[in-house]
């Protein structure tokens, strides 16, 4: 920071108060002012990566793809090595190239696919939250009581 004793948890200055004009992301006032005309821009594409799984889903894919194009490559390389230390890294490139494949399989059966049934799930809650709720402000000003708890 600036050395003086005290400051080192000091937060860094916005624009116009430091002495290099920096903000808090680190840009000056030109890239910050061209950062936000491509956000405001791009606001439907930017809320959507902020808020989804679109950064893991493009990572997983890679992964996937990079894992079973190693996985193939050291099959064959250690078809056609006979060499002792090309054999250990064509073998070292083909497990590789298997746990990272597989490791992605395993993902998407822990990780996603029970994310995506869980947002399945909450999206018919919600769609039949919203019809009982319409039901209920036409029929008589009162939502009724879905457990029949009411009815004593």
């Amino acid at each position: 920071m600036t050395g003086d004793p005290g400051t080192a948890g000091a937060p860094r200055p916005v624009a116009g108060d430091g002495a290099r004009g920096q903000d808090a992301l680190g840009l000056g006032p030109l890239e910050r002012d061209a950062l936000l005309s491509w956000v405001g821009e791009n606001l439907t594409l930017v809320r959507r990566s902020a808020s989804g799984q679109r950064v893991s889903y493009w990572i997983l894919g890679i992964g996937f793809v990079v894992g079973l194009t190693a996985h193939i490559v050291g099959f064959l390389l250690k078809t056609w090595v006979t060499t002792e230390p090309l054999l250990v890294m064509a073998d070292l490139i083909y497990a590789l190239g298997w746990a990272l494949w597989t490791g992605v399989i395993v993902v998407m059966f822990v990780e996603i696919w029970p994310e995506v049934k869980k947002r399945q799930y909450k999206q018919a809650l919600d769609a039949y939250e919203a019809a009982v709720g319409r039901q209920g402000t036409a029929g008589g000003g009162q939502a009724p009581d879905p457990a029949g708890a009411g009815d004593a």
